[in-house]
């Protein structure tokens, strides 16, 4: 019966999405099967079991941390400092989850164990974009578990295939995220503290790039934040706001 509820609220959630943005949410889904696909290859390749790489991502479905694992294990590495990598590259799931808490389902356990466990930068960077709560809702849903179904998938298949597949780095497709990442945050960049931020963090990540340990610049990259300065008095912000829309510049977004 849950299952058919479930099933029923994700129909009524999907039908407030329109066509372009469903586009959107399934290429980004598509990437992530293929991307999925290479590291079942590379796990089953490397000397894995399949049962691995399918299990870790059933359980854990955090690519980064899949690849981090697995890479540290086939080189040699403990699985201590497998987990631990894994645990500081998904550290940034902290603030993602106070940034979607709203999406989750306050009061409902299992919509948020679901959905803490389905939570991942794209789902997260597509629910930002939106304003409207019921929009928040339905795409976080609609890409948290479109990416997790055809993510195991691809894992299943390039398990299958071995070493055929090979690693899909080769060709570029690593980027596939990342540039969906990038359109996604351009919109809130039209703010000029957000865009300070931004740039900031950026430099902060780059900078440490080749003096941290995979993982940790993207933490430091936090610390852009602080150019933000205190929050600004609501007042002043609807002023700010009606001032925009009087000289027909566009709205921006909550700031989360």
């Amino acid at each position: 019966m849950r299952l058919l509820f479930i099933l029923v609220d994700m129909r009524s959630l999907l039908r407030t999405l329109d066509p372009p943005l469903l586009r959107d949410i399934g290429l980004v889904c598509l990437a992530s099967a293929v991307v999925g696909a290479s590291f079942g290859a590379i796990a089953v390749a490397g000397g894995l079991p399949l049962w691995v790489p399918v299990v870790m991502s059933l359980v854990v479905f955090a690519g980064g941390a899949q690849f981090s694992a697995v890479g540290i294990v086939l080189a040699g590495g403990g699985p201590v400092a497998a987990v631990l990598a894994g645990l500081v590259l998904n550290a940034r799931h902290l603030p993602f989850g106070f940034a979607v808490a709203d999406v989750l389902g306050r009061g409902r356990r299992w919509s948020a164990l679901v959905g803490s466990h389905v939570m991942t930068d794209e789902a997260v960077a597509f629910t930002l974009a939106q304003r409207d709560p019921a929009r928040r809702r339905a795409v976080f849903w609609a890409c948290g578990l479109g990416l997790f179904v055809l993510w195991n998938l691809g894992v299943l298949a390039g398990g299958l295939a071995g070493g055929v597949l090979g690693d899909t780095d080769t060709y570029g497709l690593d980027a596939a995220f990342p540039a969906a990442l990038l359109a996604l945050v351009l919109p809130t960049l039209k703010d000029a503290a957000t865009r300070r931020a931004a740039l900031l963090g950026a430099a902060l990540a780059v900078a440490a790039t080749p003096l941290l340990p995979p993982g940790l610049p993207v933490l430091l990259a936090l610390a852009g934040l602080v150019v933000l300065g205190r929050p600004k008095d609501p007042g002043a912000a609807a002023e700010d706001e009606r001032g925009r829309r009087e000289e027909g510049e566009p709205s921006v977004g909550r700031a989360v």
